[in-house]
């Protein structure tokens, strides 16, 4: 079964990856993240023959990823409920997250599904305009729009905490007074792989 060893040795080398996109995509919910990159597996899984003549299978996937994304968070809002009589002892750890990455999960929290999957698909993964509507199905206006909406959102909730490129915050007596930038911040936050 070459095909099946082929899968695993993608999915091997390209889980990680989808964790971390699912993870901004859930606001840093690891449990629903989790769960999204094992729906999408699955159906990358079964699919998998027919991607032999997909040119870009990380394409593919992403796709795939922010449509179990949507699919989780519109089952889930129908099906709230939390069937435990008490409340565990302790809170449950999530990981090593620092401050940075807990400030951007709240914030991205805030944001309605479609837009956090905008900035997630645009600034995360550097896509184009063109390629971030492909992977919504989306066209390239709704993109720009929900982008500019989702930036504006982002800048209010987390224009007082930015840093700049040397770690200091807009309040620091050291900080030029100038208008802080949102993107350079927030996306190296995102990419520097503090997310675990």
């Amino acid at each position: 079964m070459r095909s099946d060893e082929d899968f695993r040795a993608w999915a091997a080398q390209r889980r990680q990856a989808l964790v971390r996109t699912a993870t901004l995509l859930t606001a840093g919910d690891p449990h629903t993240a989790e769960d999204v990159v094992q729906t999408a597996m699955t159906k990358l899984y079964l699919a998998w023959p027919r991607l032999r003549d997909v040119r870009d299978r990380d394409a593919y996937a992403r796709r795939v990823l922010v449509n179990a994304f949507t699919d989780e968070m519109r089952t889930s809002r129908r099906k709230r409920e939390d069937l435990r009589s008490q409340l565990p002892d302790r809170a449950v750890g999530t990981g090593a997250v620092d401050d940075d990455s807990r400030l951007l999960f709240a914030a991205l929290g805030e944001l309605p599904d479609r837009m956090r999957a905008t900035v997630v698909l645009r600034y995360f993964h550097d896509l184009s305009v063109a390629d971030t509507a492909q992977a919504l199905r989306c066209t390239q206006g709704t993109v720009k729009s929900q982008t500019a909406r989702a930036l504006e959102k982002l800048k209010h909730r987390l224009g007082p905490a930015l840093r700049d490129d040397r770690g200091l915050r807009p309040d620091h007596p050291g900080h030029p007074q100038r208008d802080t930038a949102l993107i350079p911040p927030t996306h190296a936050t995102l990419t520097a792989g503090r997310l675990s």
